[in-house]
């Protein structure tokens, strides 16, 4: 055959094998997102038991996120090296393994070394489902509808986590909902030889374990940090652990470029549709990791809805996260995967604009059609953007790019909390300086001050009308706050509109005849 033929060939369709392939890796996908929420319910049943400190509590918490992060790069290069299936299905056992582990944990110290080995066996699971998805739907059409459904999944996994754990809870104990990890990957187990073929670069070259250090040593100390910062606020531990990870990022992207195997190819970043889709997927999941968590405080603390009741309110978002996913590849099919982005973008302005307007009198229906226009409009960033890092990357580095798409979206949803939210809280925390009214005690007001949580939890202690006068002035600030990030939201997700429509209008083609040139090693 002549290379011209070669080139004009049409991609191989996927058949039923690979369909039913997607619905096993649709599996530890709805299972990772499971475990990112389900916990936050079993915390008090397991403080209980084990009686953890306020510091193990948050270490329970969030180790899984930090290992998740830290090792995402290097399981997805690993991955390329050892084979994706392989890598996925070692990484199943072991997340079987550490979820028994987790379940009957007899102590603090116990529990978090579990959660640390979930997340690390996690990280393996993530990158390994995305790069098999590539490999195995080679027709660009059929490639975006599958990234469709994986995302899709990981967004019904963290819709349903709440009310899979609530029933685990109501009926067993507090391990049962770590549980529900090892039928799942006993299944993956049984079903991933018979229906994922298996992928591995030919020529891998050597594991460079000190550029695994490094790149540990870079990204754990910034995550850190920003979640530390959402928490508490700027301080000089934080700035430390910021710059730390700064530095050894500095010295782990000199490493790669004197390297001949490279733990991360740079080189991937001198393709446009890579690095502007990493830019844009980052910006936009700062945004709604900031959105997220000023939309179920609202709900919570302006409307002053029960956990439960604002559970329930935010499963809409999540239903239309979901349909955007689902959509999003069949509209761009007619637009382009640019246009579809970029208006994608601005249905989710202008979801950010009625959500900025809603007021502590409207009820919860304006927030909640403008949390669905959010999530909808941005739907189609996440999908097209990781269909066209992947599809931009040569097949052999699959699992390297799909390991940085992860990476940027973790580091995103944080940083948009520790950002953008320490944004609205400035704001807030400016405006209580001079609002607190007069007869509040002097603890109580630095309380209110602080934040509209502080300041719920202080008009417990005051008589009912400087309760409410309190209750009045903090949740004009907060809102005010909310509406400063909201528009600044507006104003970030327009930019990558623009700028997506500039740079990658052109791409969907251009990644399409290299999909073509280039044939997926298959062993």
């Amino acid at each position: 055959m002549s290379p011209d033929e070669t080139t004009s060939a049409p991609a191989a369709k996927a058949g039923l094998r690979e369909w039913l392939g997607l619905a096993v890796l649709a599996l530890p996908t709805i299972l990772l997102a499971l475990d990112f929420t389900v916990l936050h319910l079993a915390l008090p049943h397991l403080a209980a038991d084990l009686a953890p400190t306020s510091a193990q509590q948050l270490w329970i918490l969030d180790i899984y996120g930090f290992m998740i992060a830290g090792f995402l790069i290097t399981m997805g290069t690993l991955g390329d090296r050892i084979g994706r299936r392989r890598l996925l299905m070692i990484g199943a056992v072991a997340f079987g393994a550490a979820s028994l582990l987790a379940a009957y944990s007899t102590s603090a110290e116990m529990l978090i070394a579990a959660r640390a080995l979930l997340g690390v066996a996690g990280a393996t699971l993530m990158p390994s489902t995305l790069s098999l998805i590539t490999n195995m739907f080679h027709d660009p059409k059929q490639r975006g509808v599958a990234v469709a459904v994986w995302l899709s999944c990981f967004s019904a996994g963290g819709a349903i986590g709440p009310m899979v754990g609530g029933v685990m809870l109501q009926w067993f104990w507090w391990g049962s909902v770590f549980l529900m990890g090892v039928p799942v990957m006993v299944l993956l187990l049984i079903a991933a030889p018979l229906l994922l073929p298996e992928f591995r670069d030919p020529t891998p070259g050597r594991l460079d374990l000190f550029s695994v250090a490094l790149s540990l040593a870079a990204i754990l100390p910034v995550v850190y940090a920003i979640k530390e910062a959402a928490a508490e606020g700027w301080n000089p531990i934080v700035i430390a652990m910021l710059v730390a990870g700064v530095v050894f990022g500095w010295l782990f992207v000199r490493r790669q470029r004197r390297l001949e195997s490279p733990l991360m190819d740079l080189a991937l970043f001198r393709l446009p549709p890579f690095t502007v889709g990493l830019g844009g997927l980052l910006l936009g999941t700062v945004v709604l990791g900031a959105f997220v968590l000023l939309f179920a405080q609202y709900l919570q603390l302006v409307l002053e809805l029960s956990p439960a009741a604002a559970g329930l309110w935010m499963v809409p978002y999540a239903v239309a996260n979901i349909a955007g996913a689902m959509l999003a590849p069949l509209v761009a099919a007619r637009l382009r995967a640019a246009n579809t982005i970029a208006l994608g973008l601005l249905v989710a302005a202008v979801g950010l604009i009625v959500f900025t307007l809603s007021g502590a009198d409207s009820g919860p229906l304006p927030a909640v059609l403008g949390s669905m226009l959010v999530t909808f409009g941005l739907s189609p960033l996440m999908v097209l953007v990781i269909d066209l890092v992947i599809a931009s990357a040569p097949k052999e580095k699959s699992g390297s790019a799909s390991s940085m798409s992860e990476t940027c979206s973790e580091i995103g949803m944080a940083m948009g909390i520790a950002t953008l939210g320490a944004l609205g809280t400035a704001v807030y925390r400016y405006l209580m300086v001079d609002s607190v009214p007069t007869g509040v005690p002097a603890e109580e007001a630095a309380a209110v001050r602080d934040s509209l949580p502080g300041a719920m939890a202080a008009t417990e202690d005051l008589e009912p009308s400087l309760a409410a006068q309190v209750s009045e002035a903090a949740e004009q600030a907060f809102m005010t706050g909310l509406s400063v990030v909201g528009y600044t939201g507006v104003a970030i997700v327009l930019g990558v509109a623009l700028i997506t429509f500039l740079f990658l209008r052109d791409v969907p083609e251009e990644a399409e005849e290299e999909q073509r040139e280039e044939q997926p090693q298959e062993s």
